[in-house]
């Protein structure tokens, strides 16, 4: 199957460079680039990708207020959007990620780096890295937010004890596999309960698992170190 992949960002020279990259794989193509939030969001209308490669900083529209247009429209479900930045700490990745962003790349990574994160969405995997994770859920994600996911915990009593398990494990950065081990579980099984956690909590993907993991309490931010 071809991955069908949107370019977003307001520099010229890197969408060519993405373009040239990602069509020199056999199993992917640009259906389309956007050159500003806005853009963004009418081509992904347009021709329904299967991943939106989005840029932080646009004009017109930014990146984040894009990703969640995207997420909030149900016929752009399949879509998954990978946020590039150039600064990986940077609060509105964590505000993309709370948007319904699938997980983000620095600019710098290299292209073995990109494409595998593509496909990594494209198959319906968080690119998120243990370490990447903790950062962002310890410097914004876990912050109190009075609007953000109301009564989740009364709909985290739909999740059985084996889901609520497997999915405070995937929120620690654990991979299927890992937490496989861990619990001596199949990593199909282990898919499985992700996969049904994320439809009672309407979940768009398993980042946005993540984000619900740490606000609705089921699991706790590590405490940060005085200095």
């Amino acid at each position: 199957m071809t991955i069908r992949v949107l370019l977003a960002d307001d520099q010229a020279l890197l969408r060519a460079t993405f373009r040239i990259l990602i069509e020199s794989v056999p199993d992917m193509t640009v259906v389309a680039e956007a050159a500003d939030g806005q853009e963004a969001v009418d081509l992904a209308e347009t021709h329904r990708p299967d991943v939106l490669l989005m840029d932080i900083r646009m004009p017109n529209l930014d990146g984040v207020s894009a990703t969640a247009a995207i997420c909030d429209r149900p016929e752009l479900s399949a879509t998954r959007v990978l946020v590039l930045t150039t600064f990986e700490n940077d609060e509105n990745v964590a505000k993309a990620l709370r948007a319904g962003a699938s997980g983000f790349l620095g600019k710098g990574v290299s292209p073995e780096v990109l494409l595998s994160g593509i496909r990594t969405v494209a198959a319906g995997e968080a690119l998120l890295s243990p370490s990447a994770t903790r950062s962002l859920i310890i410097r914004f994600l876990a912050a109190p937010r009075n609007d953000a996911f109301p009564a989740l915990p009364d709909i985290l009593k739909a999740l059985t004890e084996r889901e609520r398990e497997v999915m405070a494990l995937a929120a620690h950065g654990r991979s299927n596999a890992e937490i496989a081990d861990q619990l001596v579980l199949s990593p199909l099984t282990v898919r499985s309960h992700i996969q049904r956690a994320m439809n009672k909590l309407h979940a768009h993907d398993r980042a946005q698992l993540v984000v619900i993991a740490y606000h609705s309490g089921l699991v706790k931010p590590p405490s940060q170190p005085h200095s």
